[in-house]
């Protein structure tokens, strides 16, 4: 089989911000994939996992939200903006790019993390067929495994205001292991992940305008047992913001892939092709015919 295409390039998302987009194709695709990054991973990070859905036939699209890797404006610290923004004008203007690349094709998505949070952001989610969900559940700290609190409360209580008192924004590397984020974000997140409700609570009025409640396309959610952020208690959690979608949890361990560790980053390194496999497999899966 040839090597896919792939083609970097620059859209506006509705404000005017340039977003870094990358576009890896089959010569011949038949359905289009839509891939929306966790916190602090560059698009980069995903071109393994494109690669071999491109192989597949698929056309993939990755992005940097704003702030991040290629969408860092130069002034990092200065730079203006919220975390729902990433919902809001990101990741449509991602959609749109890729059916404007891709015209007449199905459309699915995969979001990875704070990827399936912001969903119910998007004024055009209803393009999207499928959503396949990778290590996503609830941020709200008290939730995750108890061996993961320490270093999560020492990120929002001192890493982050040291970081942001000393750069302006969190710079990554040591305790954050995710590329440099900018304060709206971060400020935001720590706001959300300290308290139980998530940003559930906020829906009703805070972040007002939403979709949420009209996203009616079907969510598969993998999980898997080593993730100490994404669990079988917190997956549920951040599902139920989705109230009129069909939704299913689906849990796994590594040892099922034949892989040592998964967490909440793991399920797009290399070895973990099989995953892929199920979770294209289930994303181009034709719908059930209605019964007669």
């Amino acid at each position: 089989m040839r090597d896919p295409v792939i083609r970097d390039f620059i859209a506006e998302a509705s404000d005017g911000y340039p977003l870094s987009m990358r576009l890896i194709s089959a010569e011949a695709p038949t359905v289009a994939v839509l891939v929306s990054s966790g916190t602090g991973f560059p698009k980069g990070f995903y071109d393994r996992f494109a690669r071999h859905l491109a192989a597949r036939g698929a056309v993939v699209l990755t992005y940097d939200f704003r702030g991040i890797a290629g969408s860092r404006p130069e002034d990092l610290a200065a730079m203006k903006m919220d975390y729902p923004d990433w919902g809001r004008l990101d990741m449509p203007a991602a959609l749109d790019a890729l059916i404007a690349a891709a015209p007449g094709l199905p459309v699915v998505h995969v979001g990875h993390s704070v990827g399936g949070h912001f969903l119910g952001f998007m004024p055009n989610h209803d393009r999207i067929a499928r959503h396949a969900f990778v290590s996503v559940g609830s941020g709200y700290w008290g939730r995750h495994r108890r061996s993961y609190n320490p270093l999560e409360l020492t990120f929002w209580l001192l890493y982050g205001p040291w970081s942001l008192m000393r750069h302006g924004y969190i710079k990554g590397g040591g305790l954050w292991a995710g590329t440099d984020l900018p304060r709206g974000v971060w400020e935001t997140w720590r706001r959300w992940c300290l308290k139980e409700a998530y940003f559930l609570d906020e829906l009703k009025d805070r972040l007002e305008p939403h979709h949420f409640e009209s996203v009616t396309a079907p969510i598969r959610s993998w999980i898997f047992t080593d993730d100490p952020i994404a669990t079988p208690v917190t997956s549920p959690l951040l599902l139920q913001v989705y109230p009129n979608a069909p939704r299913e949890v689906v849990v796994r361990a590594p040892a099922d892939y034949g892989a040592a560790r998964i967490g909440h980053e793991g399920a797009f390194r290399r070895g973990l092709e099989p995953l892929w496999d199920e979770m294209f497999d289930w994303l181009v899966e034709p719908p059930a015919a209605a019964p007669s």
